[in-house]
């Protein structure tokens, strides 16, 4: 009973469901604002450096003992913001802490494994990862259609083969489009469901539904938000990923703030 629970809301949950409601680009800067308060109260950034790096490190590191998986460096790298939502679910925790007045210190961002929906969370996060492994797959297709399945000999060649010929430029534009029907399809599921899933006791396909229909809701507002969500992940990789450590938390305190904007709750059951 508890796994269906943690899948399909039954019982008292059914009595207790979220009401989506229309945002604007006032609650996302209000979300931006207060996601960067809850930062700077409740730094994180080393946690993310212990996080980001050591995968990094491998990653280029095996890049440059084989040049064969240098076609897939980017696609790994770009498919990091599949699971970002996953990677953010401690600073919704901290956010829900600080909302509610009660203990900020950084090792709360740890009781999320306590929480009653952690089998839904899993679940969830399960999901996230094959369609994270499906974009890797995906990717690999695309560049073995345009490029071949030959292992490049050098950085310069795959630099040569990707930015300088037609195959490459397709490459690029198919991987690209691709890539954003992936983007569109996590953002989708998962934009208010892991803090939904955190703040209350429901079931995956509740917060799936949910997270759903604020997007079709909100669809403008909601494109915007998933365009700063991009131009902020790349403005924070291009110094070597050092700004990873600091957007990468801030975007999650603000997606907090972002659903708590666009859910509520019924005031009978509203805490």
């Amino acid at each position: 009973m508890a796994n269906e629970d943690a899948i399909v809301d039954t019982g008292a949950n059914k009595s207790a469901m979220p009401i989506v409601r229309k945002i604007g680009t006032s609650d996302l800067r209000y979300a931006l604002a207060t996601g960067l308060a809850d930062f700077n109260a409740m730094p994180t950034y080393l946690v993310f450096v212990c996080v980001i790096y050591p995968v990094l490190t491998f990653i280029f590191a095996r890049s440059i003992a084989g040049y064969e998986v240098l076609p897939f460096v980017f696609p790994l790298l770009a498919g990091y913001t599949l699971i970002g939502p996953l990677v953010a679910i401690g600073m919704y925790e901290l956010s829900r802490r600080r909302e509610q007045h009660i203990d900020i210190s950084r090792m709360h961002a740890f009781e999320v494994f306590r929480s009653p929906s952690i089998v839904a969370i899993t679940i969830l996060a399960l999901l996230l990862m094959v369609i994270y492994i499906g974009w890797l797959f995906a990717a690999q297709a695309i560049y073995v259609q345009f490029i071949g399945s030959e292992a490049p000999a050098s950085i310069e060649e795959f630099a040569r083969q990707v930015l300088t010929t037609r195959s490459g430029w397709a490459l690029i534009v198919v991987g690209s489009g691709v890539g954003f029907v992936f983007a569109v399809v996590v953002f989708t599921l998962s934009v208010v469901s892991f803090p939904l899933l955190l703040d209350r006791d429901v079931g995956v396909t509740t917060a799936i539904q949910t997270s759903i229909s604020s997007v079709l809701a909100n669809p403008m507002t909601m494109a915007i938000w998933g365009v700063i969500v991009a131009a902020i992940l790349l403005i924070g990789s291009l110094p070597a990923f050092v700004g990873l450590a600091i957007v990468l938390p801030v975007l999650g305190h603000a997606t907090w703030h972002v659903y708590r904007r666009a859910v509520k709750w019924d005031p009978v059951v509203e805490p």
